[in-house]
């Protein structure tokens, strides 16, 4: 046995040790309910240093054609399978369906905490030979079942968001935002983009897109680089932050800022307010602090890295901004902690039946807590434009219950034409399709 295979063993029986310490010791310390809703109660932070409690469960897929569980009055059947890690799902006009297939690119590895991690990542799933694709799906016959599948567009950096607008469609790949020509009906295009604007990759990577009601602007969700901004704050200039693309003009500005992870974006349409949900900071606890679900307030701060939930400050954080942490809006709504909250869509009320309207949440799924959470479809209801009420489980099953396999991770979600639940699954590999029972 060489020196090196030596020193591979011990790293790897390092990590599950220093694993399997965290997560003991954090149990037997003390375990925190998730915290959902309006007021949550967030715990004192417990500051796990530089070694952070990791835990996830290994990537198993969905065997002998299981399928995630149910809310009442629904049911589920696969859209798609196969497929290439599938992060995120667009729902075309025509009824079309465009899939997003990228992936976590691994960490250079600077020390056992990276190796550590992309091990972990690689086991759970999270990281996947990167197709960097679009795959169209089309359901002519309105049957559930595509009976057309190409490639809809190749050559692309970890792409995520898509949003259509007229005859453009924009792609927003981890390091920019592409503009392709795009006719009704076509499978595939081959023309080259346009770039219109562009972005430091890595890090928190995904790149989602939403256009105005008009057409005119488009809003690119960037996440930070890094948890609390370790790496320094220049690195994270123009990140952790929603950016306002004017579309006529070409110019850019940050819409909003002090958001470390922002994904999903969604029109509330009672007052026409934009929506994220935000993965929020590691290393504080199961519950601290929660994700979030929140309106967007144009030119509002949200406290990372300083502070959380408002005013609450992360003494991790130095120097301290004092003022930004006074200005700092507190989330709407509480996610849980580690919650993974990605994917985001408005429901109708009637859209689904036995569900009110509100906000469809794809919950990917956690690895800082030493229970995990997440993993699972949820609807937080909304009523007169704010959320209201306990959120409602839509599909769950994903992680099996002794929370040592994965059988999927809800990643994008979104309405089919039909009136369809769409949600991408990038460890099953599958679009899942909810409809009524």
């Amino acid at each position: 046995m060489s020196v090196w295979t030596i020193l591979l063993v011990i790293a790897v029986l390092a990590v599950a040790i220093v694993g399997g310490f965290y997560v003991w010791w954090n149990t037997r310390v003390k375990t925190y309910t998730p915290q959902f809703g309006t007021k949550p109660s967030i715990p004192s932070a417990q500051p796990q240093g530089a070694v952070p409690m990791l835990k996830m469960p290994t990537a198993r897929g969905w065997v002998g054609g299981a399928k995630p569980r149910t809310a009442a009055g629904l049911k589920v059947a696969v859209f798609a399978e196969k497929l290439k890690h599938p992060r995120w799902v667009y729902a075309l006009p025509n009824g079309d369906v465009l899939v997003a297939e990228s992936a976590t690119i691994p960490r250079k590895v600077s020390g056992f905490m990276d190796y550590a991690m992309n091990r972990t990542m690689k086991r759970a799933g999270a990281t996947f030979p990167n197709a960097n694709q679009i795959t169209l799906l089309r359901d002519a016959d309105g049957d559930g079942v595509p009976e057309i599948r190409e490639v809809f567009l190749k050559g692309q950096h970890q792409p995520f968001g898509m949003a259509l607008i007229g005859s453009t469609l924009y792609v927003g790949n981890s390091n920019s935002v592409v503009a392709f020509p795009y006719e009704d009906g076509q499978t595939s295009i081959e023309a080259q983009g346009k770039t219109i604007f562009t972005m430091k990759d890595g890090g928190h990577w995904t790149r989602n897109l939403i256009p105005s009601a008009d057409g005119t602007k488009l809003y690119v969700a960037i996440g930070s680089l890094s948890n609390i901004a370790e790496e320094g704050f220049e690195v994270e200039e123009g990140r952790a932050c929603i950016v306002e693309l004017d579309l006529t003009t070409g110019q850019n500005r940050e819409f909003a800022g002090g958001l470390r992870n922002p994904v999903g974006m969604a029109w509330e349409p009672t007052d026409g307010k934009l929506w994220t949900v935000v993965n929020e900071r590691d290393g504080l606890g199961d519950e601290t602090p929660p994700d979030y679900l929140t309106s967007v307030k144009d030119g509002g701060f949200y406290g990372w890295p300083y502070s959380y939930w408002g005013d609450t400050v992360d003494d991790r954080v130095q120097p301290q901004r004092t003022d930004l942490v006074a200005k700092a809006t507190a989330p709407d709504y509480a996610l849980g902690g580690h919650t993974a909250s990605l994917g985001l869509c408005w429901l109708p009320a009637g859209t689904l039946p036995g569900l009110p309207e509100g906000m469809v949440i794809g919950q990917h799924g956690s690895w800082n807590r030493s229970k995990l959470s997440g993993y699972k479809v949820i609807l937080v209801p909304f009523k007169d434009g704010k959320p209201s009420g306990e959120p409602i489980e839509i599909l769950g099953g994903f992680l099996s219950e002794d929370e040592k396999f994965s059988n999927g991770r809800p990643v994008g979600v979104a309405l089919a034409k039909d009136g369809a639940l769409l949600v991408a699954d990038d460890v099953g590999h599958i679009v899942w399709r909810v409809t009524a029972a």
